[in-house]
């Protein structure tokens, strides 16, 4: 853990750092790529780094596992570090890239503190980085070592694609090869690989929503993002009979079929693994009581709506209410219109589990805690930075 030469000088940089850390990490990213432009093929997300989504997950991440150190010096933010850990084992991230990052990082740091940067505060630092690293290296080996092959990826072919909601498609893929495929959880989600116009292969990580414990089998719901660079390509241009590629199934938004009051609060397209988890807990004869909330613009653009109230219909102790800001509400529905309130849907044994965008999950998350819901009853998927949920 944290050694006590470096903890004072870390609680007293911290200020400093995290403020610098933000311009920092753009200066990292183009000193990286420049240096190593492979990694724009297949690894980075080239629209996060031009939105910023990718410096702002570096800088908040370094920021809160370094002020968890100080604040808890023989331990690590366990939730915070699996979250990532198994983002980077989806992309494949190895040990030796660990190497690159912290060459191109410290250069980028000396850059932006110059002669501020003394011995004393780089190495401290260099601790810092190193003990996130290597607690994120055994994490990730263990995240390898439990899927049913060595690859990253494999390669799979889209045998059926279906409209949901509103700009969203359901695509369903076979397998394309022999490579064994491992058995995924609701919750979790995989990787998805395609070159875009230029050749240049983009990554996007998609919750699987149907057919989840499948093995022949993944089948993912993307809602289109005009102004993405992935999803136009996935909505307008693969077709069935394409392959793509996709990684094993990773992530820890893992809803078990037995346990404690279950809340699900998803809005839009982030239904997806409350509808994955409905379908697996009523194929298990699940008695749990559970209590669905999902918000969304209209009752029409709802995603994976008939899926989720098949599922509701067979379980005997489930509930849905859901929340719509426009449109006419629907019939033979616990439906309101505005924004989702969670005032009675809570009991203090709830585990609360959110998905959707940072804003609805800021808002929820503050209800569920003002509600007196301990902080690790709630769990949370979010593919983007991620800082006020970390803390």
């Amino acid at each position: 853990m944290l050694s006590t030469q470096s903890r004072p000088v870390i609680e007293a940089t911290l200020p400093i750092i995290a403020e610098r850390i933000s311009s920092i990490t753009p200066k990292f990213y183009q000193r990286m790529f420049a240096a190593r432009p492979e990694l724009l093929d297949g690894m980075f997300s080239r629209s996060n780094q031009k939105n910023g989504t990718q410096q702002q997950a570096l800088a908040g991440s370094i920021a809160v596992f370094a002020t968890y150190l100080v604040n808890n010096p023989e331990t690590t933010p366990e939730t915070m570090l699996a979250r990532i850990a198994h983002k980077h084992t989806s992309l494949g991230v190895v040990e030796e890239q660990y190497g690159i990052v912290y060459e191109h990082l410290f250069a980028a740091i000396a850059e932006d503190l110059g002669d501020a940067l003394t011995p004393e505060i780089a190495e401290a630092w260099t601790e810092v980085y190193w003990l996130m690293a290597q607690a994120l290296i055994k994490i990730e080996k263990g995240l390898y070592a439990r899927q049913a092959n060595a690859t990253i990826y494999s390669n799979w072919k889209l045998v059926e694609r279906t409209a949901t909601g509103a700009d969203s498609v359901s695509f369903s893929f076979e397998p394309a090869d022999d490579t064994a495929a491992t058995i995924a959880k609701p919750g979790q989600f995989v990787s998805m690989r395609m070159p875009m116009a230029d050749g240049i292969r983009q990554v996007r990580q998609f919750t699987l929503s149907n057919d989840v414990e499948s093995t022949t089998r993944r089948t993912v719901t993307v809602k289109l993002d005009v102004d993405g660079e992935f999803t136009p390509v996935l909505h307008n241009s693969l077709k069935v009979g394409d392959v793509v590629e996709l990684s094993n199934p990773y992530g820890d938004l893992v809803i078990d079929t037995e346990g404690t009051p279950l809340v699900i609060a998803t809005a839009g397209i982030g239904c997806t693994p409350s509808a994955a988890a409905l379908q697996t807990l009523a194929a298990a004869g699940s008695t749990r009581e559970i209590t669905v909330l999902h918000a969304d613009q209209e009752f029409a653009s709802w995603p994976l709506r008939e899926q989720m109230l098949e599922s509701l219909g067979q379980l005997p102790n489930a509930k849905i209410s859901t929340w719509f800001e426009r449109g006419e509400l629907p019939e033979g529905l616990d439906a309101k219109a505005g924004y989702m309130d969670l005032t009675d849907s809570l009991t203090a044994d709830s585990q609360v589990y959110l998905c959707g965008p940072l804003p609805f999950m800021h808002a929820v998350r503050s209800q569920a805690l003002a509600a007196g819901i301990p902080a690790e009853h709630i769990h949370y998927e979010v593919f983007g930075p991620d800082v006020w949920l970390a803390a």
